[in-house]
């Protein structure tokens, strides 16, 4: 273990934190919020140095000769995320916004991990500059801090893969070209263009302020869902809400989509699979709720929007929420958990499942069928004409056994609160798969405040084990990891 190295990456990102607390603090200023200000910048002053003498010292001192390879960057990640969270969430808690540490820790994480779960029961009572970075973390989180960092920095020694690899979401993780540094350049690109497209879309919207436009933009684009009024989205135009439902879906898509429209490879872009299922099981979605609240009575016209919106929000893992869909019949129920669990594209800002793993299920669940009828057929599973290793599927059947087994732990966990199944369960599916919103108890409007301390804690490892896809942390809690 290059342990000095990892220290070092450790180092950028406490000195990347400070730097983008003086975007509050600017934020502070401007409303007059002096004392949130001086917080921000105090802070802000505190990593800059912290990270200067990290730097200073390992820069000089690591072992260049050990490289920075998986491992590495697996540790790495985990332990940037929890610091970055640790670290974040102290000007929450000394300006009072957020009195308890451990839930500005949650805040925090959650904003990070673009899971939207907020135990803040008064969203409009929150200083501006309070409100600004827990949606700024969304932006930051949803693309990822370290890929931001390969993008703006090249890294010596070893491979920068490694870092991409354990930050971004998917299957696999390659290199959209032969250099890993411009490979995060493009990403952060596409990201920054996307984000701005939908700013000046919905600035102008006499509904939504500026200030209210750049939070909704941040928590869109890293599908994150922390809102800035205490109804989410529900008062801004219809303008706004389907801006944000476009959008909601193009941040869920594989960015390697729209790398391949730049490059003008429209036939290859549009052949790829994940998009045509992606896009087949949200419009699925749509229709069997549609059909199913009209059938019960609840109308089709004053839902249209809010099922087409609240389709987008729950599979993208974004969060916001334009309608009461805890009334809605438990038939709707059903197919948003199911969507909480799928979630968007590999290689999106979205969390869930993601979409190319559930393809490939389904195919292996497809090739051992016929072969019980072929036995001595060799078939091998293809994706969009590629074969697929065996080493990829085996990874992704020990993902879902992992999936499986973690969700059952916290769900057992949280259980001892004794909320009822549906709050207990949407409590552990809305903060595993860095959603936001759930049901029952927890659903449009609600807080997650009413949970124990140490539901918390679990949710909070929840949201990291989401967003990072478990390995990471896996990796992080395991002794050998640290053995020489």
């Amino acid at each position: 273990m290059n342990s000095k190295g990892v220290i070092r990456i450790l180092g950028f990102v406490i000195g990347l934190e400070g730097i983008f607390f003086l975007l509050p603090t600017l934020i502070g200023l401007i409303y007059k919020e002096f004392f949130g200000a001086a917080v921000y910048f105090a802070t802000a002053l505190v990593c800059v140095l912290v990270a200067f003498l990290i730097i200073k010292v390992f820069l000089k001192k690591a072992d260049r000769s050990k490289g920075f390879y998986g491992k590495e960057g697996f540790v790495a990640t985990a332990l940037s995320w929890i610091v970055m969270s640790l670290i974040g969430a102290v000007p929450f808690r000394v300006t009072g916004d957020i009195p308890n540490y451990l839930d500005a820790v949650y805040e925090t994480v959650s904003g990070f991990t673009t899971t939207g779960a907020s135990i803040i029961t008064d969203v409009e009572s929150i200083m501006h500059c309070n409100l600004f970075f827990r949606s700024f973390t969304h932006w930051l989180g949803g693309m990822g801090v370290l890929v931001f960092i390969l993008a703006i920095m090249p890294m010596a020694g070893g491979s920068p893969l490694s870092l991409m690899k354990a930050e971004s979401p998917g299957p696999t993780v390659s290199k959209l070209v032969p250099k890993a540094q411009k490979t995060a350049m493009i990403l952060y690109g596409l990201y920054i263009a996307l984000t701005l497209t939908e700013f000046l879309l919905i600035v102008f919207d006499p509904s939504i302020n500026v200030f209210e436009s750049i939070c909704h933009t941040f928590g869109t684009a890293g599908t994150g869902g922390f809102g800035v009024r205490n109804n989410s989205v529900a008062s801004f135009s219809p303008y706004v809400q389907v801006v944000t439902t476009i959008f909601m879906l193009l941040f869920g898509l594989n960015f390697s989509f729209y790398y391949l429209l730049l490059l003008k490879r429209f036939k290859e872009a549009l052949k790829l699979s994940e998009i045509r299922w992606y896009f087949g099981i949200y419009f699925g979605a749509v229709a069997l709720m549609l059909i199913d609240l009209v059938i019960k009575g609840f109308g089709f016209g004053k839902n249209l929007i809010a099922v087409f919106f609240s389709c987008a929000s729950v599979m993208t893992t974004t969060g916001y929420t334009v309608a009461d869909f805890g009334e809605w019949p438990v038939f709707t129920h059903v197919i948003f958990f199911t969507l909480m669990f799928i979630g968007g594209c590999a290689g999106s800002t979205g969390g869930g499942f993601k979409v190319a793993r559930i393809i490939l299920l389904i195919k292996q669940i497809g090739r051992d069928v016929r072969k019980q009828i072929h036995p001595n057929r060799i078939t091998t599973i293809k994706n969009d004409g590629k074969a697929v290793s065996e080493e990829v599927l085996a990874s992704i059947n020990r993902l879902f056994i992992t999936y499986v087994f973690i969700l059952v732990i916290s769900t057992l966990i949280i259980s001892l609160d004794g909320f009822d199944f549906t709050t207990t369960f949407a409590a552990v599916m809305s903060t595993y798969n860095n959603i936001g919103v759930g049901l029952g108890d927890i659903c449009v409007g609600d807080s997650f405040s009413m949970f124990s301390h140490t539901s918390k804690l679990v949710m909070i490892l929840d949201m990291l084990f989401g967003r990072l896809e478990i390995i990471p942390m896996l990796l992080l809690f395991s002794p050998s990891t640290w053995k020489k």
